[in-house]
């Protein structure tokens, strides 16, 4: 946006082009959106809660877990898996929380959230895959949690990052 001061110079008076940087602090302010009900980020930050608090304790507990006990477990998984397992649930469960409550990089949440859908859509299809159906209803339930999470925060309710 162009607007013109005069400014005094040389005993001669100038009209001076300012160019006004345009910084929105509000990620709604370029896209032409309006800001989400309160109601929304409400629901939003007590989804991210919720999943820090499932995805963390299921990913701590595959990551601490005795490798022998691992090992006997009924699912016949790889330790190595496991683990991995664990460590991508882990790292999710604090992706989903952290950018966006310090607002240090939050687009990062919906991208943490859609790799725990990707955990989660794979949990449920090994759990369908070996007829136990009853067991692929959590994975379904908090994949679609996590969905809500991608879209929310990638799109309806982003948290704008610090200035």
């Amino acid at each position: 946006m162009d607007s013109y001061c005069d400014a005094y110079r040389g005993g001669a008076f100038h009209s001076l082009p300012i160019r006004m940087a345009m910084t929105p602090t509000d990620p709604h302010a370029l896209s032409g959106t309006a800001p989400a009900p309160p109601a929304l980020n409400i629901a939003l930050w007590a989804v991210q809660g919720l999943l820090l608090v499932a995805f963390g304790a299921a990913g701590l507990m595959k990551l601490t877990t005795p490798a022998d006990a691992l090992a006997a477990s009924p699912q016949g998984l790889p330790v190595g898996l496991v683990r991995f397992i664990g460590g991508a649930e882990f790292a999710g469960a604090l992706g989903v929380v952290l950018p966006a409550l310090t607002r240090i990089r939050p687009a990062l949440t919906p991208l943490a959230a859609a790799g725990l859908v990707a955990v989660m859509v794979l949990a449920a299809a090994f759990h369908l895959s070996r007829g136990e159906v009853v067991e692929a209803g959590p994975a379904v339930v908090l994949g679609a949690l996590a969905a809500f999470v991608v879209w929310g925060r990638g799109r309806r309710a982003p948290v704008a990052p610090r200035a």
